[in-house]
């Protein structure tokens, strides 16, 4: 009898992928869900025997379905497969009754490991690979930023002490004003604090703009050790220290993905309690007709928070389409 395996995750390139990369001689009949309601669904009714689990997704998260397993005393052995690696994810997944956690992109030989140690499947593996006709830009780049984003967070949990909570990437082409309308979606408040820099390498070049939508400089200050009085020359140093920790993480984290290095540019300030409209306005010549991927971070249990995006010029989405379909290879 085949083993019956269910992949959980809101992208259908990683649910692809994760599937490919399954061992071609493991007997398995595979199901798929898109987010934890659909999840959770099959794993009640469809007598799953291992589920391969995100932990980023709308509706209920990985951190829900594992939950709700525990409290309904569900089946299944759960292994997380995720960008999300901070350390504090790992207990708590843990705690939650996950066996094990792989990161993202999961490779053969890792997964051929873990299937060993939980008895599942042992033996010589290969795995089908994923095909370039099986991409589609929007879910790659959302991929690509979605484990990005998890090194990002990573850093910045390790160097802070802090858990971040990550919500699912947000992948847009944007034309004239659609820019100015995502700023407003995620600004939380009428007062923003902008930082952006800029980066070029492989064929790709952008800028990536960090917006500060609700923070406590007194917060950051502690949490970046910063000694001294809080003064209004001090409050730019904190948010571009801030940016620089994220924004350098997450163009490294594409970078290394896409198998290019990105030059960065000086970070610049745009910005204290300044409005959307004026932020927008100020550089409304250089983002348009571009491609955006929206990541958010908040510091769990501070009031910190902040969304990044980075705004891919339209030159570079023929080299973003030649460099996806295989950077999951």
């Amino acid at each position: 009898m085949p083993t019956k395996v269910l992949i959980c995750d809101d992208s259908s390139f990683a649910r692809k992928q994760m599937a490919r990369t399954l061992p071609k001689e493991w007997d398995v009949e595979v199901s798929f869900a898109a987010n934890g309601v659909e999840g959770l669904h099959a794993i009640r009714v469809g007598d799953i025997e291992v589920v391969f689990l995100d932990l980023t997704m709308p509706e209920v998260d990985g951190y829900g379905v594992l939950q709700a397993m525990h409290e309904e005393q569900l089946s299944g052995k759960v292994i997380v497969v995720s960008g999300d690696i901070q350390p504090e994810a790992h207990h708590r997944v843990t705690e939650l009754g996950a066996l094990a956690f792989l990161r993202k992109p999961i490779g053969l030989d890792e997964l051929v490991d873990v299937l060993a140690r939980l008895e599942l499947w042992h033996g010589a593996a290969t795995s089908a690979g994923l095909e370039p006709e099986d991409f589609d830009i929007h879910d790659g780049c959302r991929e690509i930023a979605n484990i990005a984003m998890g090194r990002a967070a990573d850093l910045l949990a390790r160097l802070l002490d802090v858990f971040v909570v990550l919500p699912v990437p947000r992948v847009a082409m944007l034309e004239g004003g659609d820019l100015r309308m995502a700023l407003e979606n995620i600004a939380h408040s009428e007062s923003v604090a902008g930082v952006c820099q800029g980066f070029i390498g492989g064929g790709i070049a952008g800028e990536a703009l960090l917006i500060f939508h609700r923070s406590s400089h007194a917060d950051l200050a502690e949490l970046l050790k910063y000694e001294g009085a809080l003064d209004d020359s001090v409050e730019p140093e904190l948010l571009v220290d801030t940016a620089c920790i994220l924004i350098g993480a997450c163009l490294k984290g594409v970078a290394d993905q896409l198998g290019i290095g990105f030059s960065q540019g000086h970070p610049l300030e745009l910005g204290r309690h300044t409005t959307i409209s004026n932020l927008v306005q100020r550089n409304a010549a250089r983002w348009t007709n571009i491609l955006s991927i929206e990541m958010g971070f908040e510091i769990e249990n501070r009031n910190i928070g902040c969304d990044l995006l980075l705004l891919f010029t339209e030159d570079s989405i023929a080299s973003l389409e030649r460099r996806l379909p295989y950077a999951f290879g």
